[in-house]
């Protein structure tokens, strides 16, 4: 797989026998011990991932958090330094999603996004064209890991560590750990209690191997991408390049409640507000399995044999539920409660319209 990015971690993944498959341009760790294991890890115990292919850049100087509010969508106003937010990068012309991330506000003068991994550069040249004098945009991508250790006995590992528990859901701290600062947030793609820690690459490895120990004791498990996407996807989380794009706005995707929409200004503003006002002609919803059928990707969801009304963006067999579950971008005039079918490999299987979560884990985001 050449020109593909690695983790700093990648030596130990490897050494832990994991199944490597390349997303976002970088080569990560699909599953170890297999995704069902590592997704009932995290919804029982604990689970620990490695997320360093997500994106990382700083925006610094004054006025960058009013900057940044005036170009992402929702609204740095609502929370104070010390809190994350998440929030969208629209296309200004058509409002369509160029990336979902997250914003940790440290101050007026310093924002921290966290973008996806394939959108990284393009946030940063965007925000970086039209930053004022004095404003700086830096890719740090390469700079930082960042690990995920979500489950309901997150707290007790970090305990253990000597790292900072017990903070406000979408809030973080700075730490030291073995001589460097490590950020320590409240946050997670998996619905469970968790929290991710964004690290300098040279104790990248050193936390890892900690993680693993402090956890020994409640049976955590090194979790792929693959339980991620499970895990998420049970939880109705839209994943960027599936359920939102450049092709579906905030409005659609149903993600309304991450846009400020009584700020003045931010991309794809003026689009947004005259489709908020109309209606958008489609929804993200989600699909629950009535038999035994498993949504995948581009499956056309019908409303009778001959009518389709829409495509799954995103499906799996949910290992909480023991059924197939997705998501799909359908017409608006589907409601919730309605029954479809979506064409599975020439079988038309029955599911059921319903908004996500389609499950209420352990400790949800408490």
């Amino acid at each position: 797989m050449p020109d593909l990015k690695t983790s700093p971690l990648h030596d130990k993944h490897v050494a832990l026998g994991a199944k490597m498959a390349e997303f976002g341009g970088w080569l990560m760790p699909l599953e170890y011990a297999g995704v069902l294991k590592e997704h009932n890890a995290v919804r029982e115990s604990v689970g620990v991932f490695d997320v360093s292919h997500l994106g990382k850049a700083v925006v610094r100087g004054p006025g960058a958090a009013a900057y940044v509010n005036a170009c992402l969508s929702n609204d740095l106003g609502r929370i104070e330094p010390g809190k994350a937010q998440y929030t969208l990068c629209c296309d200004d012309a058509t409002g369509g999603v160029v990336d979902d991330l997250i914003a940790y506000l440290h101050g007026d003068d310093h924002v921290f996004l966290i973008p996806n991994a394939a959108n990284t550069a393009e946030v940063v040249r965007r925000l970086a064209a039209g930053a004022p004098d004095g404003v700086e945009v830096v890719d740090q991508h390469a700079d930082f890991a960042i690990l995920a250790v979500q489950g309901t006995h997150s707290d007790e590992v970090l305990d253990a560590m000597g790292l900072p528990t017990g903070h406000d859901y979408m809030s973080f701290v700075e730490a030291e750990y073995a001589g460097h600062t490590v950020v320590v947030c409240r946050t997670g793609y998996t619905g469970e209690r968790g929290y991710e820690l964004v690290a300098p690459n040279a104790v990248a490895g050193e936390l890892w191997d900690a993680i693993l120990a402090a956890g020994e004791s409640h049976a955590i498990a090194p979790a792929g991408l693959g339980a991620r996407d499970t895990l998420r996807t049970e939880m109705g989380y839209p994943l960027h390049g599936q359920d939102i794009s450049l092709d579906v706005t905030p409005v659609q995707a149903r993600l309304g409640w991450a846009v400020g929409w009584k700020k003045d200004a931010f991309w794809g503003k003026d689009v947004l507000v005259r489709e908020k006002g109309e209606g958008p002609s489609r929804l993200l919803r989600g699909l629950v399995a009535s038999g035994r059928g498993i949504p995948r990707p581009g499956m056309r969801v019908l409303l009778t044999p001959d009518f389709a009304v829409g495509a799954v963006t995103s499906g799996t067999f949910s290992p909480s539920l023991k059924k197939g579950v997705g998501l799909a971008l359908i017409s608006a005039q589907v409601q919730e409660g309605a029954e479809v079918s979506v064409d599975v490999r020439g079988r038309a299987e029955v599911f059921t319209v319903t908004k996500p979560p389609f499950m209420t884990p352990g400790v949800r985001e408490s």
